[in-house]
């Protein structure tokens, strides 16, 4: 026993340490996004590397804040986001429903199926998406995200089937006996309980939209673009050659949403996440 309590110490070190190590391996690449925004256009052409600006240039922030409309992008990638997000996480927590505590025949056959349509590429569905949406007049419009956000989306739906799973089969009965349906037992009784799963289903629904640049880009015109197209096309100069250090810049401000949501929400999130694979 008395030799135990060094080994505890040596072992929390070393896993202590690996998190450091990893922590510093994730967040590398935000310090040196950081780093870039506070340079010269010459230091990030330099060769060898300037790893420190020689004069920190603030106002790089200010000017890729103020040279475009920063604001007016970063709305429509908050319209756009929450719209989804909303609608996403409420239409995978029903469709996770109905396979976690409906019978009915093939339903673990589509469960298959639902979970393949994983494996398929973005790119397999760029064009088709495209001509189907502009078939229906809804190109520069945001229907198409209304429209994704009620389709559900497997891994969401994933995420709630096994959650809805490993609720006790009684919770159902006892309100089948009062006279409650399945739709008022979802909304009633399974809906409420399962806010750590809606909370990471939140936030990795907005992750997913608001980080988005194939489908702004391809559906949205220049004014209802969101954020992510406007950042990577619109700090070039007059020859088209990219301004990298306002883009550097306009990148940090646009990956700061994104870190606030998280932060706020993070509790749900890795709840959610470790809550969603127990049975």
């Amino acid at each position: 026993m008395a030799g135990s309590a060094p080994r505890v110490r040596v072992n929390r070190l070393v896993l202590y340490t690996v998190l450091v190590v990893i922590t510093g391996l994730f967040l590398g690449p935000f310090g040196w996004l950081v780093l870039s925004g506070l340079k010269t256009p010459a230091e990030l052409a330099a060769s060898p590397v300037h790893w420190l600006p020689a004069h920190v240039q603030w106002h790089n922030f200010a000017d890729a804040f103020n040279l475009v409309d920063f604001l007016g992008y970063a709305r429509n990638s908050l319209v756009i986001a929450l719209i989804y997000a909303t609608l996403v996480t409420l239409s995978s927590a029903w469709v996770g429903f109905g396979f976690a505590r409906l019978e009915a025949p093939g339903r673990k056959a589509l469960f298959g199926i639902l979970l393949g349509s994983m494996m398929l590429p973005q790119m397999i569905t760029l064009l088709p998406t495209y001509l189907i949406f502009a078939k229906l007049g809804m190109a520069d419009t945001y229907w198409p995200w209304v429209l994704w956000g009620l389709s559900s989306a497997p891994y969401l739906v994933f995420l709630f089937r096994q959650f809805f799973a490993a609720l006790p089969r009684e919770l159902e009965e006892a309100a089948i006996v009062d006279g409650c349906g399945y739709t008022g037992i979802f909304w009633r009784i399974f809906l409420p309980q399962s806010w750590p799963v809606l909370s990471a289903s939140f936030v990795i629904a907005f992750t997913w939209t608001w980080g988005d640049y194939i489908a702004p880009q391809l559906l949205l015109s220049t004014d209802r673009t969101t954020l992510a197209v406007a950042v990577t096309s619109t700090y070039v100069t007059s020859a088209g050659t990219p301004v990298t250090n306002l883009q550097a810049a306009a990148s940090v401000m646009y990956v700061v949403p994104i870190l606030l949501v998280f932060l706020v929400a993070q509790r749900g999130f890795v709840a959610g996440m470790s809550t969603s694979g127990l049975k």
